[in-house]
Protein backbone atom coordinates (compact mmCIF):
# COMPACT_ATOMS: atom_id res chain seq x y z
CA UNK A 1 0.00 0.00 0.00
CA UNK A 2 1.65 3.86 -0.78
CA UNK A 3 3.26 4.98 2.36
CA UNK A 4 0.84 8.41 1.45
CA UNK A 5 -1.90 6.49 2.11
CA UNK A 6 -1.07 5.28 5.72
CA UNK A 7 0.92 8.34 7.02
CA UNK A 8 -1.62 10.67 8.41
CA UNK A 9 -3.01 9.93 11.94
CA UNK A 10 -6.89 10.14 12.64
CA UNK A 11 -6.39 11.09 16.03
CA UNK A 12 -9.03 14.23 15.42
CA UNK A 13 -10.59 12.73 12.27
CA UNK A 14 -14.30 12.89 13.89
CA UNK A 15 -16.70 13.57 16.62
CA UNK A 16 -19.86 11.53 17.43
CA UNK A 17 -22.38 12.11 20.03
CA UNK A 18 -22.37 10.01 23.04
CA UNK A 19 -25.43 7.98 21.90
CA UNK A 20 -23.27 7.73 18.09
CA UNK A 21 -26.05 9.33 16.19
CA UNK A 22 -24.65 12.16 15.29
CA UNK A 23 -21.01 12.18 13.62
CA UNK A 24 -20.04 15.31 12.46
CA UNK A 25 -16.43 15.75 10.29
CA UNK A 26 -13.46 18.32 10.95
CA UNK A 27 -12.14 19.39 7.88
CA UNK A 28 -8.60 17.67 8.10
CA UNK A 29 -4.82 18.99 7.16
CA UNK A 30 -4.38 21.17 4.60
CA UNK A 31 -7.97 20.88 3.51
CA UNK A 32 -9.83 24.48 2.41
CA UNK A 33 -13.11 25.40 4.04
CA UNK A 34 -15.07 28.97 3.82
CA UNK A 35 -16.52 30.82 5.85
CA UNK A 36 -19.89 32.50 4.22
CA UNK A 37 -22.28 29.93 6.07
CA UNK A 38 -21.21 28.83 9.68
CA UNK A 39 -23.36 25.21 10.31
CA UNK A 40 -24.05 23.61 13.94
CA UNK A 41 -26.00 20.62 14.52
CA UNK A 42 -27.35 18.77 17.82
CA UNK A 43 -29.59 16.22 18.90
CA UNK A 44 -32.42 16.13 21.84
CA UNK A 45 -31.31 19.70 22.98
CA UNK A 46 -27.78 18.81 23.71
CA UNK A 47 -24.31 20.52 22.50
CA UNK A 48 -24.27 22.01 19.43
CA UNK A 49 -21.56 20.43 16.83
CA UNK A 50 -19.84 22.49 14.62
CA UNK A 51 -19.72 21.48 10.56
CA UNK A 52 -17.15 22.58 8.89
CA UNK A 53 -17.81 24.19 5.19
CA UNK A 54 -15.81 23.75 2.57
CA UNK A 55 -16.21 25.72 -0.90
CA UNK A 56 -17.58 24.25 -4.05
CA UNK A 57 -17.31 25.77 -7.52
CA UNK A 58 -20.79 26.18 -9.94
CA UNK A 59 -21.20 27.49 -12.60
CA UNK A 60 -22.48 30.45 -14.01
CA UNK A 61 -23.71 31.11 -17.71
CA UNK A 62 -23.50 34.32 -18.62
CA UNK A 63 -23.48 35.77 -22.31
CA UNK A 64 -22.80 32.26 -23.41
CA UNK A 65 -19.47 31.79 -21.24
CA UNK A 66 -18.69 29.91 -18.70
CA UNK A 67 -18.49 31.73 -14.91
CA UNK A 68 -16.91 30.28 -12.06
CA UNK A 69 -18.98 30.66 -8.73
CA UNK A 70 -17.58 29.55 -5.39
CA UNK A 71 -20.73 28.47 -3.35
CA UNK A 72 -20.66 26.35 0.03
CA UNK A 73 -20.98 22.46 0.97
CA UNK A 74 -21.24 20.69 4.68
CA UNK A 75 -22.22 17.34 5.46
CA UNK A 76 -22.68 15.50 8.56
CA UNK A 77 -24.31 11.58 9.50
CA UNK A 78 -27.29 11.78 11.72
CA UNK A 79 -30.06 8.90 12.86
CA UNK A 80 -33.04 10.06 14.69
CA UNK A 81 -34.04 13.66 14.69
CA UNK A 82 -31.18 16.77 14.76
CA UNK A 83 -31.50 20.25 15.00
CA UNK A 84 -29.87 22.07 12.29
CA UNK A 85 -28.56 26.14 12.50
CA UNK A 86 -27.39 27.98 9.27
CA UNK A 87 -25.85 31.35 9.73
CA UNK A 88 -25.05 33.80 7.16
CA UNK A 89 -22.06 35.47 7.30
CA UNK A 90 -21.99 37.23 3.92
CA UNK A 91 -25.35 38.48 3.77
CA UNK A 92 -27.92 39.81 5.97
CA UNK A 93 -31.73 37.84 5.26
CA UNK A 94 -33.86 39.13 3.93
CA UNK A 95 -35.84 35.93 2.07
CA UNK A 96 -34.57 32.47 2.36
CA UNK A 97 -35.92 29.14 0.61
CA UNK A 98 -34.62 25.24 1.18
CA UNK A 99 -34.62 23.02 -1.57
CA UNK A 100 -36.13 20.44 -2.96
CA UNK A 101 -39.30 22.18 -2.25
CA UNK A 102 -41.12 19.19 -1.81
CA UNK A 103 -39.70 18.86 1.55
CA UNK A 104 -41.49 21.34 2.86
CA UNK A 105 -38.98 22.69 5.00
CA UNK A 106 -39.50 26.29 6.44
CA UNK A 107 -36.73 27.54 8.34
CA UNK A 108 -37.06 29.77 11.42
CA UNK A 109 -35.27 32.92 10.41
CA UNK A 110 -33.95 35.67 13.21
CA UNK A 111 -31.66 38.18 11.96
CA UNK A 112 -28.39 36.22 10.09
CA UNK A 113 -29.79 32.86 11.23
CA UNK A 114 -31.65 30.12 10.04
CA UNK A 115 -33.01 27.09 12.27
CA UNK A 116 -34.83 24.01 10.94
CA UNK A 117 -34.86 20.17 11.94
CA UNK A 118 -34.52 16.94 9.74
CA UNK A 119 -35.95 13.24 10.98
CA UNK A 120 -34.61 11.79 7.95
CA UNK A 121 -31.17 12.01 5.36
CA UNK A 122 -31.67 15.14 2.89
CA UNK A 123 -29.44 16.73 0.31
CA UNK A 124 -30.34 20.26 0.28
CA UNK A 125 -29.66 23.75 -1.25
CA UNK A 126 -30.24 26.31 1.49
CA UNK A 127 -30.82 29.85 -0.39
CA UNK A 128 -30.25 33.36 0.72
CA UNK A 129 -31.92 36.28 -0.65
CA UNK A 130 -32.39 34.06 -4.31
CA UNK A 131 -29.19 33.88 -4.85
CA UNK A 132 -28.23 30.34 -6.24
CA UNK A 133 -24.48 31.00 -7.00
CA UNK A 134 -23.30 31.28 -3.74
CA UNK A 135 -25.62 28.57 -1.66
CA UNK A 136 -25.38 26.53 0.98
CA UNK A 137 -25.17 22.74 -0.19
CA UNK A 138 -26.15 20.80 2.97
CA UNK A 139 -25.99 17.11 2.61
CA UNK A 140 -27.25 15.65 5.80
CA UNK A 141 -26.32 11.56 5.51
CA UNK A 142 -27.32 8.54 6.95
CA UNK A 143 -25.27 7.13 9.72
CA UNK A 144 -22.13 5.95 7.79
CA UNK A 145 -22.20 1.95 7.98
CA UNK A 146 -19.40 1.46 5.73
CA UNK A 147 -16.49 3.09 7.96
CA UNK A 148 -13.54 0.97 8.85
CA UNK A 149 -13.53 0.13 12.60
CA UNK A 150 -10.58 1.67 14.80
CA UNK A 151 -9.12 -1.63 15.03
CA UNK A 152 -9.10 -2.11 11.29
CA UNK A 153 -7.57 1.69 10.98
CA UNK A 154 -4.74 0.51 13.14
CA UNK A 155 -3.52 -2.22 11.39
CA UNK A 156 -3.91 -1.37 7.87
CA UNK A 157 -1.22 -2.86 6.50
CA UNK A 158 -2.73 -6.08 7.25
CA UNK A 159 -6.01 -5.00 4.94
CA UNK A 160 -4.32 -5.46 1.68
CA UNK A 161 -7.93 -5.25 0.51
CA UNK A 162 -8.41 -1.28 1.58
CA UNK A 163 -7.17 1.68 0.68
CA UNK A 164 -7.87 4.70 2.93
CA UNK A 165 -7.96 8.41 2.80
CA UNK A 166 -7.33 9.50 5.79
CA UNK A 167 -8.90 13.47 6.61
CA UNK A 168 -7.11 15.65 4.93
CA UNK A 169 -5.43 16.81 1.62
CA UNK A 170 -4.22 14.02 -0.63
CA UNK A 171 -2.95 13.92 -4.54
CA UNK A 172 -2.68 11.39 -6.35
CA UNK A 173 0.81 10.59 -7.91
CA UNK A 174 0.21 11.47 -11.91
CA UNK A 175 -2.91 12.07 -10.98
CA UNK A 176 -4.42 8.59 -11.51
CA UNK A 177 -4.94 5.73 -8.87
CA UNK A 178 -6.21 2.52 -11.05
CA UNK A 179 -7.96 0.50 -7.79
CA UNK A 180 -7.72 -3.30 -8.58
CA UNK A 181 -10.46 -5.63 -7.86
CA UNK A 182 -11.78 -7.11 -4.65
CA UNK A 183 -10.46 -3.53 -3.66
CA UNK A 184 -12.66 -1.14 -1.04
CA UNK A 185 -11.41 2.42 -1.38
CA UNK A 186 -12.04 4.64 1.79
CA UNK A 187 -12.32 8.49 1.96
CA UNK A 188 -12.98 9.90 5.59
CA UNK A 189 -15.07 12.68 6.23
CA UNK A 190 -12.74 15.32 5.91
CA UNK A 191 -10.51 14.16 3.67
CA UNK A 192 -9.65 15.75 0.44
CA UNK A 193 -8.03 13.57 -3.16
CA UNK A 194 -7.02 15.42 -5.67
CA UNK A 195 -6.97 12.84 -9.07
CA UNK A 196 -9.26 10.71 -10.66
CA UNK A 197 -9.95 7.07 -8.79
CA UNK A 198 -10.09 4.25 -11.89
CA UNK A 199 -12.00 0.87 -11.89
CA UNK A 200 -10.84 -0.15 -15.32
CA UNK A 201 -11.48 -3.79 -16.37
CA UNK A 202 -12.06 -4.68 -12.63
CA UNK A 203 -14.71 -5.93 -10.37
CA UNK A 204 -16.04 -6.44 -6.52
CA UNK A 205 -14.50 -2.95 -6.10
CA UNK A 206 -16.45 -0.05 -3.64
CA UNK A 207 -15.64 3.64 -3.07
CA UNK A 208 -17.22 4.64 0.42
CA UNK A 209 -16.90 7.24 2.22
CA UNK A 210 -18.05 11.03 2.99
CA UNK A 211 -14.94 12.66 1.37
CA UNK A 212 -13.95 13.90 -1.65
CA UNK A 213 -12.58 12.85 -4.84
CA UNK A 214 -11.85 15.17 -7.83
CA UNK A 215 -8.50 16.30 -9.84
CA UNK A 216 -7.04 19.72 -9.64
CA UNK A 217 -8.47 20.65 -13.04
CA UNK A 218 -11.61 19.49 -15.03
CA UNK A 219 -12.63 15.73 -15.69
CA UNK A 220 -14.23 12.73 -13.26
CA UNK A 221 -13.45 11.80 -9.12
CA UNK A 222 -14.49 8.68 -9.84
CA UNK A 223 -14.31 6.46 -13.48
CA UNK A 224 -16.10 3.19 -13.75
CA UNK A 225 -15.12 1.27 -17.19
CA UNK A 226 -15.40 -2.66 -18.38
CA UNK A 227 -16.03 -3.26 -15.03
CA UNK A 228 -18.24 -5.65 -12.90
CA UNK A 229 -20.36 -5.48 -9.47
CA UNK A 230 -18.89 -1.69 -8.85
CA UNK A 231 -20.48 0.31 -5.33
CA UNK A 232 -20.30 3.78 -4.30
CA UNK A 233 -21.47 4.99 -2.10
CA UNK A 234 -21.69 8.33 0.04
CA UNK A 235 -18.89 10.40 -1.27
CA UNK A 236 -18.75 13.92 -3.51
CA UNK A 237 -17.05 13.77 -6.80
CA UNK A 238 -17.06 16.39 -9.83
CA UNK A 239 -18.11 13.27 -11.99
CA UNK A 240 -18.84 9.87 -12.04
CA UNK A 241 -19.34 7.64 -15.36
CA UNK A 242 -20.01 4.38 -16.04
CA UNK A 243 -19.02 2.67 -19.61
CA UNK A 244 -19.01 -0.55 -20.82
CA UNK A 245 -19.94 -2.24 -17.42
CA UNK A 246 -22.31 -4.52 -15.63
CA UNK A 247 -24.42 -4.52 -11.84
CA UNK A 248 -23.01 -0.46 -10.89
CA UNK A 249 -24.61 0.67 -7.89
CA UNK A 250 -24.09 4.38 -6.90
CA UNK A 251 -26.19 5.73 -3.98
CA UNK A 252 -25.88 8.69 -1.82
CA UNK A 253 -23.31 9.75 -4.25
CA UNK A 254 -23.20 14.12 -4.57
CA UNK A 255 -21.52 15.07 -8.40
CA UNK A 256 -20.72 18.87 -8.69
CA UNK A 257 -18.87 20.42 -11.09
CA UNK A 258 -18.32 23.65 -12.95
CA UNK A 259 -16.07 23.80 -16.28
CA UNK A 260 -17.64 22.98 -19.64
CA UNK A 261 -19.12 19.63 -20.35
CA UNK A 262 -19.09 19.00 -16.66
CA UNK A 263 -21.79 15.88 -17.24
CA UNK A 264 -22.70 14.34 -13.88
CA UNK A 265 -23.53 10.89 -14.16
CA UNK A 266 -22.91 9.52 -17.66
CA UNK A 267 -23.82 5.79 -19.13
CA UNK A 268 -21.63 4.38 -21.74
CA UNK A 269 -23.17 1.13 -23.18
CA UNK A 270 -23.36 -0.76 -19.81
CA UNK A 271 -26.71 -2.65 -17.98
CA UNK A 272 -28.05 -3.05 -14.62
CA UNK A 273 -27.06 0.19 -13.30
CA UNK A 274 -28.96 2.30 -10.41
CA UNK A 275 -28.75 5.45 -8.50
CA UNK A 276 -30.03 5.96 -5.36
CA UNK A 277 -30.47 9.54 -3.19
CA UNK A 278 -28.07 11.05 -5.92
CA UNK A 279 -26.99 14.42 -5.61
CA UNK A 280 -26.46 16.25 -9.23
CA UNK A 281 -25.40 19.80 -9.86
CA UNK A 282 -23.57 20.09 -12.94
CA UNK A 283 -22.27 22.46 -16.21
CA UNK A 284 -23.67 19.97 -18.24
CA UNK A 285 -26.15 17.16 -18.40
CA UNK A 286 -26.35 15.45 -15.14
CA UNK A 287 -27.71 12.09 -16.01
CA UNK A 288 -27.25 10.65 -19.57
CA UNK A 289 -27.91 7.29 -20.82
CA UNK A 290 -25.85 6.72 -23.68
CA UNK A 291 -25.62 3.81 -26.33
CA UNK A 292 -21.68 3.43 -28.48
CA UNK A 293 -19.58 6.15 -27.21
CA UNK A 294 -15.97 6.80 -25.97
CA UNK A 295 -14.60 3.35 -27.03
CA UNK A 296 -17.43 1.74 -24.91
CA UNK A 297 -19.77 -0.54 -27.79
CA UNK A 298 -23.52 -1.82 -27.27
CA UNK A 299 -26.70 -0.99 -25.99
CA UNK A 300 -28.09 -0.18 -22.16
CA UNK A 301 -30.81 -1.43 -20.66
CA UNK A 302 -31.98 -1.76 -17.18
CA UNK A 303 -30.90 1.83 -16.15
CA UNK A 304 -32.57 3.13 -12.20
CA UNK A 305 -32.23 6.36 -11.32
CA UNK A 306 -34.79 7.16 -7.69
CA UNK A 307 -34.64 8.84 -5.20
CA UNK A 308 -32.51 11.90 -6.22
CA UNK A 309 -32.37 15.50 -7.20
CA UNK A 310 -30.95 17.28 -10.64
CA UNK A 311 -29.98 20.71 -10.76
CA UNK A 312 -28.14 21.43 -14.72
CA UNK A 313 -26.84 24.86 -14.37
CA UNK A 314 -26.78 24.15 -18.74
CA UNK A 315 -28.39 21.45 -20.63
CA UNK A 316 -30.41 19.05 -19.63
CA UNK A 317 -30.98 17.53 -16.19
CA UNK A 318 -31.59 13.75 -18.28
CA UNK A 319 -30.86 13.14 -21.50
CA UNK A 320 -31.23 10.12 -23.75
CA UNK A 321 -30.22 8.17 -26.83
CA UNK A 322 -27.81 11.07 -28.84
CA UNK A 323 -24.93 8.97 -29.03
CA UNK A 324 -24.30 5.07 -30.64
CA UNK A 325 -22.64 3.17 -33.02
CA UNK A 326 -23.02 5.35 -36.09
CA UNK A 327 -20.44 8.03 -34.92
CA UNK A 328 -18.20 5.73 -33.38
CA UNK A 329 -17.83 2.94 -35.85
CA UNK A 330 -19.81 3.77 -38.75
CA UNK A 331 -22.91 4.57 -40.70
CA UNK A 332 -23.04 0.91 -41.48
CA UNK A 333 -22.59 -0.45 -37.81
CA UNK A 334 -25.94 -2.21 -36.65
CA UNK A 335 -28.37 -0.18 -34.39
CA UNK A 336 -27.99 -0.12 -30.76
CA UNK A 337 -31.09 -0.81 -28.18
CA UNK A 338 -31.23 1.67 -25.09
CA UNK A 339 -34.09 0.34 -22.92
CA UNK A 340 -35.13 0.01 -19.51
CA UNK A 341 -34.93 2.76 -18.52
CA UNK A 342 -36.29 4.30 -15.33
CA UNK A 343 -36.15 7.43 -13.04
CA UNK A 344 -38.49 7.34 -10.14
CA UNK A 345 -39.11 10.00 -7.38
CA UNK A 346 -36.77 12.59 -8.67
CA UNK A 347 -36.62 16.49 -7.87
CA UNK A 348 -35.83 18.75 -10.68
CA UNK A 349 -34.56 21.71 -9.08
CA UNK A 350 -33.16 23.50 -12.72
CA UNK A 351 -32.47 23.99 -16.35
CA UNK A 352 -30.90 26.50 -18.08
CA UNK A 353 -30.40 26.49 -21.59
CA UNK A 354 -30.69 28.85 -24.67
CA UNK A 355 -30.26 26.55 -27.19
CA UNK A 356 -32.98 25.27 -28.07
CA UNK A 357 -31.49 21.95 -29.67
CA UNK A 358 -30.24 21.30 -26.16
CA UNK A 359 -33.37 21.77 -23.78
CA UNK A 360 -35.56 19.57 -22.05
CA UNK A 361 -35.78 18.62 -18.63
CA UNK A 362 -36.85 15.21 -19.77
CA UNK A 363 -34.82 14.84 -23.00
CA UNK A 364 -34.90 12.09 -25.47
CA UNK A 365 -32.70 12.93 -28.38
CA UNK A 366 -32.53 9.70 -30.57
CA UNK A 367 -29.90 10.09 -33.19
CA UNK A 368 -27.31 7.55 -34.57
CA UNK A 369 -29.46 4.93 -35.88
CA UNK A 370 -30.31 4.44 -32.28
CA UNK A 371 -33.43 2.08 -30.89
CA UNK A 372 -34.60 3.83 -27.82
CA UNK A 373 -37.50 1.93 -25.86
CA UNK A 374 -39.56 1.65 -22.56
CA UNK A 375 -38.78 4.87 -20.58
CA UNK A 376 -40.71 5.38 -17.87
CA UNK A 377 -40.59 8.58 -15.68
CA UNK A 378 -42.32 8.20 -12.65
CA UNK A 379 -43.34 10.68 -9.66
CA UNK A 380 -41.16 13.55 -10.97
CA UNK A 381 -41.26 17.53 -9.44
CA UNK A 382 -40.23 20.14 -11.34
CA UNK A 383 -39.44 23.26 -9.60
CA UNK A 384 -39.57 26.57 -11.63
CA UNK A 385 -35.98 26.42 -14.22
CA UNK A 386 -34.35 29.48 -15.36
CA UNK A 387 -34.79 28.61 -19.31
CA UNK A 388 -35.65 25.52 -21.43
CA UNK A 389 -38.16 23.30 -22.04
CA UNK A 390 -40.23 21.03 -19.94
CA UNK A 391 -39.77 17.65 -22.66
CA UNK A 392 -37.71 17.48 -25.64
CA UNK A 393 -38.67 13.66 -27.50
CA UNK A 394 -37.15 14.22 -30.86
CA UNK A 395 -35.61 11.25 -33.49
CA UNK A 396 -33.71 13.83 -35.46
CA UNK A 397 -29.78 14.29 -37.18
CA UNK A 398 -27.35 16.75 -35.07
CA UNK A 399 -24.47 16.84 -37.59
CA UNK A 400 -22.54 17.99 -34.23
CA UNK A 401 -22.90 14.59 -32.60
CA UNK A 402 -24.45 12.91 -34.64
CA UNK A 403 -23.82 10.31 -37.96
CA UNK A 404 -27.28 9.19 -38.51
CA UNK A 405 -30.89 10.02 -37.33
CA UNK A 406 -31.98 7.67 -34.90
CA UNK A 407 -34.46 4.49 -36.02
CA UNK A 408 -37.38 4.89 -33.23
CA UNK A 409 -38.57 5.79 -29.98
CA UNK A 410 -41.53 3.82 -28.46
CA UNK A 411 -43.10 2.89 -25.31
CA UNK A 412 -42.16 6.24 -23.10
CA UNK A 413 -44.62 6.60 -19.65
CA UNK A 414 -45.03 10.36 -17.69
CA UNK A 415 -46.61 9.58 -14.76
CA UNK A 416 -47.46 11.87 -11.81
CA UNK A 417 -45.14 14.30 -13.15
CA UNK A 418 -45.64 18.24 -12.16
CA UNK A 419 -44.72 21.21 -13.15
CA UNK A 420 -44.73 24.18 -11.02
CA UNK A 421 -43.45 27.70 -13.21
CA UNK A 422 -43.56 30.56 -15.65
CA UNK A 423 -39.88 29.86 -17.52
CA UNK A 424 -40.96 26.81 -19.76
CA UNK A 425 -40.55 27.41 -23.33
CA UNK A 426 -42.69 24.77 -25.75
CA UNK A 427 -42.00 21.78 -25.53
CA UNK A 428 -41.14 19.00 -28.24
CA UNK A 429 -42.31 15.40 -29.46
CA UNK A 430 -41.47 15.24 -32.99
CA UNK A 431 -40.24 12.13 -35.06
CA UNK A 432 -38.04 12.65 -38.56
CA UNK A 433 -39.91 10.72 -40.95
CA UNK A 434 -42.45 8.04 -42.11
CA UNK A 435 -39.87 5.39 -41.31
CA UNK A 436 -38.19 6.82 -38.21
CA UNK A 437 -40.63 7.46 -35.96
CA UNK A 438 -42.20 8.41 -32.66
CA UNK A 439 -44.79 6.33 -30.88
CA UNK A 440 -46.71 4.47 -28.21
CA UNK A 441 -46.15 8.40 -25.29
CA UNK A 442 -48.44 7.99 -22.38
CA UNK A 443 -48.68 11.07 -19.97
CA UNK A 444 -50.87 9.81 -17.02
CA UNK A 445 -51.06 12.82 -14.26
CA UNK A 446 -49.27 15.41 -16.01
CA UNK A 447 -50.00 18.80 -13.73
CA UNK A 448 -48.94 21.79 -14.91
CA UNK A 449 -48.77 24.80 -12.34
CA UNK A 450 -52.06 23.12 -10.93
CA UNK A 451 -53.60 22.01 -14.14
CA UNK A 452 -54.16 18.56 -14.85
CA UNK A 453 -53.34 17.97 -18.94
CA UNK A 454 -55.88 15.52 -20.15
CA UNK A 455 -57.10 14.50 -23.39
CA UNK A 456 -60.66 14.93 -21.66
CA UNK A 457 -59.94 17.92 -19.36
CA UNK A 458 -62.24 20.45 -18.79
CA UNK A 459 -62.53 23.82 -20.98
CA UNK A 460 -60.28 21.65 -24.01
CA UNK A 461 -62.40 22.46 -27.42
CA UNK A 462 -62.34 19.24 -29.20
CA UNK A 463 -60.09 20.83 -32.23
CA UNK A 464 -56.94 21.31 -29.95
CA UNK A 465 -54.62 18.77 -29.13
CA UNK A 466 -54.38 18.06 -25.96
CA UNK A 467 -50.60 19.09 -26.31
CA UNK A 468 -51.91 22.41 -27.04
CA UNK A 469 -53.16 22.64 -23.49
CA UNK A 470 -49.68 21.87 -21.78
CA UNK A 471 -47.72 23.76 -24.57
CA UNK A 472 -46.48 20.69 -26.03
CA UNK A 473 -45.87 20.72 -29.82
CA UNK A 474 -47.12 17.36 -31.07
CA UNK A 475 -45.38 17.59 -34.97
CA UNK A 476 -44.87 15.04 -37.69
CA UNK A 477 -44.35 11.33 -37.43
CA UNK A 478 -45.34 11.05 -33.74
CA UNK A 479 -48.39 7.83 -33.45
CA UNK A 480 -50.10 7.18 -30.16
CA UNK A 481 -50.05 10.27 -27.73
CA UNK A 482 -52.32 10.04 -24.80
CA UNK A 483 -52.77 12.28 -21.65
CA UNK A 484 -54.59 10.14 -19.00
Amino acid sequence: MPRFLTSIIIASAFAISAQAELTTYPAGPGVETIDDFSVRVRQNGGQWEPVAVYPVKVDEVIDAKHQVETASMAYFDFNGTVEVEVVSNRQKIDTSRIRPLSYGITPDVSADTLTFSLSEPRNLSIEVNGDIFHNLHLFANPIDGNRPSAKVLKNLKKHKDLIYFAPGLHRLPDGVMKVPSGTTVYIDGGARVLGQLRADSVENVRFFGRGEVHPEGRGEGVYISNSHNIEAEGIIVTQIPVGGSDSVRISNVKAISYYGWGDGMNVFASSNVSYDRAFCRNSDDCSTVYATRKGFVGGCSNILMENSTLWADVAHPIMIGLHGAATEIGIDAPSDTIQNITYRNIDILDHKEKQVDYQGCFAINCGDNNIVRDITFDNIRVEDFRQGQLINIRIFFNGKYCAAPGRSVSGVKFKDITYNGNNSELSIIAGYDATRKVSDITFENLVINGVKIADEMPGKPKWYKTGDMGRIYIGEHVDNVTFK
